[in-house]
């Protein structure tokens, strides 16, 4: 099972501290170590961003960054691949995300969601299903 483990992010993001960078370099040799690893990225704070918003006439436009809603950004992300939700949570417990909140008031979140494999998607049908796999196998390198 692949699970996307999310660091949620503070509205006025700052450079993350070194001591930020030693700990989460070691926590990332760990899951490389265990296997599981499958991608690992931070992102640069909401002020470097925008968002696009569609309504439901379909009508699009764009919000520049920064956006204030801490609990709605993201600061980065793991995508790792392990048996079951309980093991995802357990390599997410040992995310020092601890680092970056010592000395202040803030609580850090770390949200883990499984990912949604096509044949698993009750409403696809099976057409789009071999759709789905035909795209991941040209990501891949296959066929």
């Amino acid at each position: 099972m692949r699970f996307m483990v999310i660091l949620k992010g503070e509205a006025q993001g700052e450079a993350p501290s070194e001591e930020l960078v030693d700990a989460m370099i070691k926590y990332n040799e760990e899951l490389v170590k265990a296997g599981i690893l499958l991608a690992a990225e931070g992102l640069f704070d909401s002020s470097k961003g925008a968002r696009v918003v569609t309504t439901p006439a379909g009508r699009k436009s764009v919000i520049d960054g920064p956006f204030t809603e801490a609990k709605e950004l993201i600061a980065g992300f793991y995508l790792i691949q392990v048996r079951s939700l309980a093991e995802a949570v357990e390599w997410a417990k040992r995310c020092p995300v601890e680092v970056a909140i010592r000395g202040t008031d803030r609580e850090a979140v770390v949200e883990i969601r499984q990912v949604a494999e096509a044949d698993e998607v009750p409403t696809f049908t099976e057409e789009q299903v071999a759709a789905e796999r035909r795209i991941r196998e040209q990501l891949s390198g296959g066929a």
